[in-house]
């Protein structure tokens, strides 16, 4: 199908953007890569009035290092975050989950801020940013705000985002040296999303878990956080029975849709899957 009429606004500053939507209301949608909103609008499921595209704007793309955490402009591109050496260096899961979202043609135009300020459960970098504790640089006409990415998805599609605002950076913090981790991602093809995926981060001491955080991919309606199963691992070798007792723990917090990828059963099993996956491929990975 064919997008409804719409207006197109293409501001160069975060300023102009920010003022442009607060305006226009419900009537815009800001426009970063295009990879959700353009097929809705194709499909009729979304006629916005106003697009406001962010790609005139610098100051939203970049990385770069500001003391203990990596900055990453909203409108940096996966394949981007595939080409830098900081990202590589410094937080490598992100390195390898964005090799895994969909194929390069997607890469090259989708962004990370619209991967993860849309709210869908299916996008695999929301999780990683909770396993990662991120935060979100939110600005509005009433100023500048930062939300911890545990603290900004609500459901399927609803995130804390107030009518007028941008999410213009991401913030991390860098994992300490010799950390391991690992994106497990179960899915049907190429370019679809997970089935189930799960982000892992940890470190080691002496043989043994000395911290961890488990995030989980489209196993639930907003990405989640596996705590109970972290808090099991750390202290452990992570031996055969630890490492079934966390898997256990994080399928008793997934509630997946069953569809096309799979039963409500099996969605939740091969979660657990995943999890003993990234938990054993990241703890041989630390050093």
């Amino acid at each position: 199908m064919i997008p409804g009429a719409f207006s197109y606004h293409r501001p160069e500053s975060v300023a102009d953007a920010v003022k442009l939507l607060s305006t226009l209301g419900e009537d815009a949608r800001a426009l970063a890569g295009g990879h959700s909103l353009i097929p809705m609008m194709k499909l009729r499921l979304a006629s916005p009035a106003h697009l406001v595209d962010l790609h005139g704007i610098a100051a939203l793309k970049g990385i770069h290092r500001d003391g203990d955490r990596i900055v990453i402009g909203a409108m940096t591109t996966q394949h981007e975050l595939l080409a830098s050496d900081e990202i590589a260096g410094s937080v490598p899961i992100l390195h390898e989950a964005a090799r895994l979202i969909a194929d390069p043609q997607v890469r090259y135009r989708g962004t990370i801020g619209g991967n993860v300020a849309n709210g869908d459960p299916g996008n695999d970098l929301p999780a990683l940013m909770l396993t990662l504790g991120a935060s979100y640089r939110l600005e509005s006409p009433s100023g500048v705000r930062e939300v911890a990415a545990a603290e900004f998805y609500q459901g399927a599609y609803f995130t804390a985002l107030e009518p007028g605002e941008i999410l213009t950076a991401i913030s991390i913090p860098v994992p300490a040296a010799g950390h391991g981790y690992a994106y497990e991602k179960l899915k049907r093809k190429i370019g679809d999303y997970a089935t189930a995926a799960a982000a892992v981060v940890l470190t080691m001491s002496g043989g043994r878990v000395a911290s961890c955080a488990i995030g989980l991919t489209n196993v639930h309606e907003t990405p989640l956080l596996a705590t109970e199963a972290a808090r099991l691992v750390v202290g452990s070798s992570l031996d055969a029975a630890t490492l079934k007792q966390a898997a256990a723990a994080a399928v008793t917090i997934m509630a997946p849709a069953a569809d096309a990828r799979g039963t409500v059963e099996y969605r939740k099993h091969v979660g657990g899957i995943m999890v003993t996956r990234a938990l054993t491929r990241a703890a041989a990975a630390a050093q």
